[in-house]
């Protein structure tokens, strides 16, 4: 597979530039020209870009970035250690309320770019495509072996991320309808991870944003048994035919303003989208196309529409 995002770290604060007037929660206050992001590590590398292309053009500005998972920048958006939570999932209503609820302010919620989850197999596997609903059989253990899907005869391997990660979330939503994975789903710590244990492993299948996988075979998905199978790539996610396709937000508590504000608006603007492409990410509307965030954002209401309930 050809995409791939260029390497960098996800965990913690990262050192995009020293910043002297950043204050951790509990030290005081931050500088007004500084902007904290915090969540996903599937958009961390993107946020790094941004905030490096961002602070060049705008001397003066510090943006700091951080990974450490989606629900660990809902958590940090919820008790306001950060402006902005980066989220590759929907928050969900209950997330919503404890916004306001902690806040004083709706969630804004604002989509920044495009993705799409891979499923993806051994380059040795010979399985030409998936349903959805074989997908969700796989991995809540009801189909076992390859020979079930097409493939060559041999226990199922599969591989799962951290039941609290953005992407595990939407991917038991979407793929699994809401069902839990089986116990022996083995769970590692991220994308990356699943990408080499499959590339070493005949009998695997793991799945990841699309920016990740390289050394492995991405499997086309249909939708339901009876339908094309759709394989992923730039121009199906964009055009919304592939089955698995997201988007990936910023959450705000409250209308973002000051520098929080034009920074966003930048990420949306035709240099910040175009910046989103050279880093291996999908943009919302293709490079140099320019977003606004008064299209792109929907104010949070109770009403939301949730995400689907777990099953067992």
């Amino acid at each position: 597979m050809g995409w791939h995002r260029r390497a960098g770290r996800a965990g913690g604060w990262l050192a995009v530039v020293v910043a002297l007037g950043f204050m951790a929660p509990g030290c005081g206050r931050k500088s007004a020209n500084t902007v904290t992001i915090k969540g996903s590590d599937t958009m961390v590398i993107l946020a790094q870009r941004w905030a490096e292309a961002y602070m060049k053009a705008h001397p003066g500005a510090v943006i700091q970035v951080a990974g450490g998972g989606t629900a660990g920048g809902i958590a940090a958006l919820i008790g306001g250690w950060t402006d902005l939570c980066a989220a590759s999932r929907p928050l969900t209503p209950e997330e919503f309320e404890r916004v306001k609820g902690k806040r004083g302010a709706e969630a804004r919620e604002i989509p920044v770019a495009l993705d799409g989850i891979a499923i993806f197999v051994n380059r040795k596997n010979r399985v030409k495509s998936f349903s959805l609903d074989q997908v969700r059989q796989i991995y809540t253990g009801t189909i076992k072996d390859w020979k079930a899907v097409g493939g060559p005869k041999g226990p199922i391997v599969p591989l799962g991320r951290d039941p609290e990660s953005g992407t595990a979330v939407w991917f038991r939503d979407h793929a699994l309808a809401g069902h839990e994975p089986a116990s022996g789903v083995r769970i590692l710590p991220g994308g990356e991870a699943m990408v080499t244990a499959v590339a070493g492993d005949p009998l695997a299948v793991g799945y990841a944003s699309l920016v990740v996988p390289q050394g492995v075979r991405a499997v086309p998905i249909s939708p339901r048994k009876g339908k094309a199978a759709v394989a992923p790539s730039r121009a199906t996610v964009t055009a919304g035919k592939y089955p698995l396709s997201r988007k990936l937000y910023f959450y705000a508590a409250g209308e973002p303003s000051g520098l929080a504000a034009a920074f966003v608006d930048w990420t949306l603007s035709g240099d910040g989208q175009a910046v989103c492409q050279e880093a291996g990410y999908l943009p919302l509307a293709g490079p140099k196309a320019v977003v606004t965030r008064k299209a792109a954002t929907k104010k949070a209401v109770t009403a939301r529409k949730p995400t689907a309930k777990r099953k067992k």
